[in-house]
């Protein structure tokens, strides 16, 4: 049995940013991997994804600016963006895993099993740890109804050699919005099997409206209440059917969340977790204080996002190499990608209206301003929550083509406590998203 200061069970962002800290710190450190090295976000990810919207986005502006002298609208050549993502996706298992061995760092290809509180199992080898890290985020959610096995999941999107001409993704979180805009984006008939009557509950009703209208506008179609039965193959597609309800498509993807998987055997390392993930206190410790978790696997709080993953990477190196300090965790700003993005940071708007004592809420339809009309935006607003005692920026939503871009400086803004007068007494570019605080604060 090979022994080690601390076993990194995942090769993704969040079991990366602790291993490499780990190992400068002078600790003997191991790798565990039973997929592709880099984990999810860079193979097939928020890495590929953003690379498909790159063209999205391309299309979508072009198509606004027909109005103001551009000539034509482009197509998507299906084949030729996927070799585009291909190009950079197919580097990444190789590199990630030969950058660990660089530093020294043993590597192992497997899954991973506990034995007992500090020893796992790969195949027929185990290793022993002083420390052990998990970080081996989540796993695709499938419907449970009669066929299920003919749903895909977004990794079989990302990796489709040709663009189906009419599609359904089941359920519309963060994932089946985003590729139902790149779906449709590529030209294909997209519908989205709701079992509510609301997208993204996470964010305000207002920008979610606005994300749908817009989306409706590029043929993609909502059917909400409906919880599906059943599922059958249909020649070369499938059959959707629920009380009152059919719907036939060529391919259908599980956007329905992710969990946990319990393939480690935690109860041989007496770890404990629920469906949510695995319980941890603030120390990232789990119920064996000689286990760690970070990432997505973790049931918390905090959104579940890759920035996330390796700020408690960081966090865990650092503990075992001696500090003591309880994690605090800094606004985590949330965007939904797309041709029109929303995008979230900080105090909810639902938490500043059920505190209105406390905070101002502050909602400006900024579409004709001059930053947004100078692209023909469909829709821009921004909200600005501040706190009425401070004047401090608290929270902020945003919803434009670029909300990624201001609500990173607001993000900013929140996380250094800077008031309003804090954040005009400085001089941005001019004309850009944060030039116009300002006239927002």
């Amino acid at each position: 049995m090979e022994k080690y200061d601390v076993i990194v069970i995942g090769g993704g962002p969040g079991g990366l940013a602790a291993a490499y800290p780990l190992a400068a710190g002078g600790k003997r450190v191991l790798v565990v991997e039973r997929d592709l090295w880099g984990g999810t976000c860079p193979n097939y990810g928020c890495d590929p994804k953003k690379m498909l919207y790159s063209a999205v986005q391309a299309k979508k502006r072009a198509a606004r600016m027909t109005r103001a002298g551009l000539v034509g609208i482009p197509d998507i050549n299906w084949p030729n963006l996927m070799a585009f993502k291909t190009s950079y996706t197919e580097t990444v298992p190789t590199g990630t895993r030969a950058g660990l061995v660089d530093q020294r760092i043993a590597v192992v290809d497997g899954e991973a099993h506990f034995v007992d509180e500090q020893t796992i199992v790969v195949g027929e080898q185990s290793f022993w740890g002083a420390d052990i890290i998990i970080a081996t985020g989540l796993q695709p959610v499938l419907p449970n109804v009669p066929g299920s096995s003919l749903v895909q999941t977004s990794r079989d999107f990302l990796e489709m050699p040709q663009m189906p001409q009419k599609i359904a993704f089941i359920g519309a979180g963060y994932v089946g919005m985003e590729l139902a805009n790149i779906a449709a984006a590529a030209g294909a008939e997209v519908h989205i099997i709701m079992h509510g009557d609301r997208a993204l509950r996470a964010f305000p009703a207002a920008a979610v409206t606005a994300l749908e209208t817009e989306m409706a506008t590029g043929h993609v179609y909502f059917h909400k209440n409906v919880t599906l039965d059943a599922i059958e193959p249909l020649g070369n597609g499938v059959r959707l059917m629920a009380p009152d309800f059919t719907l036939d498509v060529q391919q259908v993807f599980a956007a329905m969340g992710r969990r946990p998987d319990d393939q480690l055997m935690l109860n041989r390392g007496r770890i404990r977790s629920t469906p949510q993930g695995i319980l941890v206190n603030d120390h990232l410790q789990t119920s064996n204080p000689h286990v760690y978790a970070i990432g997505d696997v973790v049931a918390k709080t905090q959104p579940k996002l890759t920035p996330v993953a390796g700020y408690e990477g960081r966090y865990v190196a650092a503990q075992i190499l001696g500090d003591t300090e309880p994690i605090t965790y800094p606004a985590i700003p949330v965007t939904v990608y797309g041709a029109l993005e929303v995008a979230q940071v900080g105090l909810s708007e639902a938490e500043a209206k059920a505190a209105p004592d406390y905070y101002t809420i502050n909602t400006q339809d900024v579409t004709h301003w001059y930053t947004y009309n100078r692209t023909l935006e469909p829709h821009a607003s921004v909200t600005i929550i501040k706190a009425k005692a401070t004047d401090e920026v608290v929270g902020a939503v945003v919803v434009s083509s670029s909300a990624e871009d201001l609500i990173n400086v607001l993000t900013v803004a929140i996380n250094q406590h800077l008031t309003a007068e804090a954040v005009n007494a400085m001089i941005f570019a001019y004309p850009s998203e944060a030039s116009d605080l300002s006239y927002l604060l």
